[in-house]
């Protein structure tokens, strides 16, 4: 029999047997609770039995029989008092422990935020969105629809994505309801935080406020979410606000999941450890690529998915470049720790690469990674595979890292009815419809389809899922748009020239312009001048505002979208 954890006093299981108890008696367990009525199943041994055995083997047991899915908030205040009256530990079993955990939550909803809820069910691998949908109904004193905000699109995310939707959404279907929920104050162009570690641009240039981006006509709900329930075309929002909506497009963005390695929350932006996937640590990537004279320099590459999987090695390219053109170069040893096996997972843009590793003396190694870190010792680990195969954990010394963390989807996503195994939310690759719930669309770095995660390839998505958006609402199901795949991967080799990566599904190369004007696969100064100077006011003027600059998409089935 499997236990699950729910907190500290509290472990569930499915269906017990006598022959079960004496282990957890060896557990220490004081209090046994059953919350599945005798005579459910046929397989299923009587309470008294279990009783019987329990208190041979000192265990008080308490019979709280619950109907599957009809527990009352009776059920669940009978089971709050027997948690806080009897001795600890105390388990709950039924059939599958999804009842006692209902029970759990529910005792909760007055003493825990809705988010420590879900999450702690989540990890014990039950689904309590749609409690807390209860809780927070109950928490407003209403438990009906009625007087909750409903919208005819709700859009969880104000990044690129989720603002990029709205805005092309409001342009396609006049005098709907659009919301975007987000609890940011800021908004980032993300894709400018490479040039600011490589002294290009500065902080300021890749930030705006949200209030100031927000399409007119959308309603701004400055808040986080805690639960999705889809089935009852809910969402539940921290402080236990309920919105409905008729149709829900997810564009929640991506975790960076630094507290993963253990040492490196507590070294960034000291120590010579940096990243550029922080606002608040690009400035410093900079600061030490101007400090080094001599040494080590270590970049890091994470397992994938990664938000856009080029950026770790622009880092390297660019810190070179500025070593190489101030003579420093041949004075520090560079080094790549990819957990990947390759150097770019496109082919034809490889030989380009390679001829500045090349350049840069940089030393690759892959099938490495980053473990842990000690910041004021310099000392990096990483897991990788000796000659035969074994399991192994290196250690390198450095004078500077720049650190890339792995990547998951954020956990309010990851604990919802929503996802994949993996955790990304389910969407079919072509229509970025969610493949069981009809009237959700996701997009972003959230979603599953198996394409680069990069702001090129939201700009692209954003006018697809509003077109495909705009189509279910005035009921042409004919006029489906569906994406190729394409995103895009600027690789700032040096400083003033850049290989322009475009590519979509498979790999297959997607490019925007003409290979006579500009040939990606080749470093380039037009692509640079695009990246420095045209990308930019494209992002902030063209895309979050809903113009859809050579990304307008193509409907048809077979009719790949335009870049």
């Amino acid at each position: 029999m499997e236990y699950k954890q729910i907190d500290s006093g509290l472990t569930v299981s499915g269906q017990l047997t006598v022959n079960d108890l004496p282990a957890l008696a060896e557990k220490g367990v004081k209090t046994l609770i059953c919350n599945r009525p005798d005579g459910e199943g046929g397989d299923q041994p009587g309470f008294k039995e279990i009783e019987a055995k329990a208190t041979e083997l000192g265990m008080s047991c308490h019979y709280l029989p619950v109907v599957s899915g009809k527990v009352s908030d009776e059920d669940a205040t009978s089971f709050g008092e027997l948690l806080s009256g009897q001795s600890a530990p105390v388990h709950a079993y039924c059939r599958s422990g999804m009842r006692s955990t209902t029970l759990w939550a529910l005792s909760r909803g007055e003493e825990m935020s809705l988010t420590d809820i879900v999450d702690a069910a989540a990890k014990a691998g039950y689904d309590m969105s749609g409690v807390a949908a209860r809780i927070a109904a109950a928490r407003n004193g209403d438990n009906t629809a009625e007087g909750i905000a409903s919208y005819d699109v709700l859009i969880v995310g104000g990044g690129a994505a989720g603002i990029s939707t709205a805005a092309s959404l409001v342009k396609r279907c006049k005098g709907i309801s659009v919301a975007i929920i987000d609890p940011a104050e800021n908004h980032y162009y993300q894709p400018g935080w490479t040039l600011v570690g490589g002294g290009v641009f500065t902080p300021e240039q890749t930030r705006r406020s949200m209030a100031s981006l927000i399409p007119k006509g959308v309603e701004w709900i400055k808040a986080a979410v805690a639960a999705f329930d889809p089935d009852n075309n809910t969402v539940v929002l921290e402080g236990c606000r309920l919105l409905n909506y008729q149709r829900l497009v997810v564009a929640a963005g991506i975790k960076l999941n630094w507290d993963a390695i253990p040492g490196l929350s507590e070294t960034l932006g000291k120590n010579g450890v940096t990243s550029n996937y922080r606002y608040d640590l690009a400035p410093y990537t900079w600061e030490l690529v101007n400090k080094v004279r001599s040494g080590r320099a270590i970049f890091t590459q994470p397992p994938m998915p990664i938000k856009c999987a080029g950026a770790p090695q622009k880092a390297m390219y660019l810190s070179c470049d500025h070593w190489h053109r101030q003579g420093r170069l041949n004075n520090i040893d560079v080094e790549f720790y990819n957990a990947g096996a390759v150097l770019f997972g496109v082919a034809d843009y490889v030989p380009a690469l390679m001829k500045y590793i090349d350049k840069y003396q940089a030393k690759l190694n892959f099938g490495h990674t980053l473990t842990r870190i000690d910041g004021p010792a310099k000392t990096a680990w990483f897991a990788t595979k000796d000659e035969q195969g074994n399991d192994v954990e290196v250690s390198r010394e450095f004078d500077m890292i720049h650190v890339v963390p792995p990547q998951v989807a954020p956990d309010f996503i990851r604990n919802s009815p929503l996802v994949d195994g993996a955790g990304w939310v389910d969407v079919d690759q072509a229509t970025l419809q969610h493949k069981k719930y009809a009237n959700i669309w996701a997009l972003g770095d959230v979603m599953n389809a198996p394409n680069a995660k990069t702001a090129a390839a939201a700009r692209m998505q954003a006018p697809i899922v509003a077109n495909n958006i705009a189509a279910d609402i005035s009921g042409r199901g004919g006029d489906i748009a569906h994406y190729n795949g394409y995103g895009s991967c600027p690789l700032t080799v040096e400083r003033g020239k850049i290989v322009l990566a475009e590519f979509g599904y498979g790999g297959k190369l997607l490019p925007s312009f003409p290979k006579m004007m500009l040939d990606g696969t080749k470093p380039s100064r037009l692509a640079w001048l695009l990246k420095e100077k045209i990308l930019p006011p494209i992002y902030w003027q063209g895309m979050l505002k809903g113009h859809e600059w050579l990304v307008k998409p193509t409907i048809g089935e077979d009719a790949p979208a335009k870049k």
